[in-house]
C-alpha cells in the first residue's frame, strides 16, 4: 500500500536531542535537577517543555536527579563554617574590648560568642545525627559520575542501565 503524498514520511533515525546540543546545556541540566518548572525553563532557553521533558527522562541520569540533596548538604557545611567564622570574630571583638577596658562591648561580645557557640552546637548535632555516606555526597564522586555519564551519552542504553544500577546502590539495595 502506498503512502498518501499528504503525510510526511517519518524518519527511521532517532531524533536529535535539542537540549543536549544547546550551548547552555550545563545550566539547563542544573535547573532541571533543581526542579525548576519546565515551561518557564523552556521559555527562558528557547526550548520546548516537551524537549526538556524528554531530555530529563532520557538523558539526565536517574542518580543525578535523585542526588540533588548533595547541594543542600554542601550548603549546610558552608553554614557551619560561617557560624564558626562569626563566633571567632565575636571572640576577637571581645578580646579587643577587654584590652581597651570597654566592659559594655566586652559583655556584648560574650553574648554574641555564646550565641554562636550555641547555634554551632545545634547545627553540628543535627548534621551528625543525620546518617550520610560521605562517598555519595562528595564533590569528587558527583564530578566523576557526571564524567562517566557524559562519556556514555552516545550509548543511551548503557547510560540508563548504569543510572538504574547506581540508583539501586545509592538506595542500599545493591552491592
Amino acid at each position: 500500500m502506498r503512502r498518501s503524498p499528504s503525510k510526511p514520511r517519518r524518519s527511521l533515525l532517532p531524533r536529535t536531542c535539542t537540549v543536549c546540543h544547546h550551548p547552555e546545556r550545563p545550566a539547563i541540566d542544573l535547573a532541571i535537577v533543581r526542579g525548576e518548572p519546565l515551561r518557564g525553563l523552556g521559555a527562558s532557553s528557547g526550548l520546548t517543555a516537551s524537549a526538556l521533558f524528554r531530555h530529563r527522562s532520557r538523558h539526565l541520569p536517574v542518580a543525578l536527579l535523585t542526588s540533588a540533596h548533595a547541594a543542600e548538604i554542601a550548603r549546610a557545611d558552608d553554614l557551619v563554617e560561617a557560624v564558626r567564622t562569626l563566633g571567632q570574630h565575636a571572640v576577637d571583638v571581645l578580646a579587643t574590648a577587654e584590652s581597651t577596658g570597654d566592659l559594655r562591648t566586652a559583655l556584648a561580645g560574650i553574648r554574641e560568642a555564646r550565641g554562636c557557640i550555641s547555634l554551632l552546637a545545634r547545627l553540628l548535632a543535627q548534621r551528625d545525627a543525620a546518617p550520610t555516606v560521605a562517598l555519595l555526597t562528595s564533590p569528587e564522586w558527583i564530578a566523576l559520575r557526571a564524567v562517566v555519564f557524559e562519556a556514555l551519552a552516545p550509548y543511551p542504553e548503557a547510560g540508563l542501565a548504569l543510572a538504574f544500577a547506581l540508583a539501586k546502590v545509592e538506595r542500599g539495595h545493591g552491592t
